[in-house]
């Protein structure tokens, strides 16, 4: 059941959230579908806000591209999900925050209850390994990786962190019994 707008609570809402996205250095929120128009539209303002501060063109070049792997697993894994939001796929909440010393990307999407397991022991195997076990499972993923339906094969995640040098942080929040909520914190030291 839908609640009917209130306006006070609305405003009440935007200050806290406003509130906590500066406590949080949150520099970007987006919640919705996630298009290539939307990931093009995403990497363009972080790159305006990049060149302001000054960001070597490494540390620039690892958030697009940490930044773009984020968005299509969004874009190809998030699962249809009625009651929620929109019964459209693709759909999910992105962030990137900043501080001083790095970046954070922070993705949130709904997955099938079922994928949670598999995909729980795909993390943590990619956070197990060092640089040369990641290039490794890469390598062995790009000969005889299996593909989902929607195309996956776990070589984002890969990639990810391998380009970052961090480990992959995660979370899967219950919905119900059928759903769960993938969150995914990919950090980028701006340092390096």
């Amino acid at each position: 059941m839908i609640e009917k707008f209130d306006k006070q609570n609305s405003l009440d809402f935007v200050y806290d959230f406003y509130v906590k996205m500066k406590r949080n250095k949150i520099n970007l929120a987006y919640e919705g579908e996630i298009t290539h128009q939307i990931t093009k539209a995403f990497t363009s303002l972080t790159e305006n806000n990049m060149s302001l501060e000054n960001d070597p063109n490494s540390v620039q070049k690892k958030v697009f591209h940490v930044m773009v792997e984020c968005l299509q697993n969004i874009s190809k894994h998030a699962e249809n999900r009625h009651n929620i939001v929109s019964s459209k796929d693709g759909r999910g909440i992105f962030l990137v925050s900043k501080d001083d010393n790095e970046y954070n990307i922070t993705t949130g999407n709904i997955i099938k209850r079922e994928k949670v397991q598999s995909l729980k022991k795909m993390l943590e195997n990619i956070n197990n390994l060092d640089k040369n076990g990641l290039k490794q499972l890469y390598k062995q993923q790009m000969r005889e990786g299996r593909l989902t339906p929607k195309g996956g094969a776990g070589l984002g995640f890969i990639d990810i962190a391998r380009k970052t040098g961090e480990k992959l942080i995660y979370s899967f929040l219950e919905i119900d019994e059928k759903n769960s909520f993938f969150v995914l914190t990919s950090t980028i030291s701006r340092q390096k």
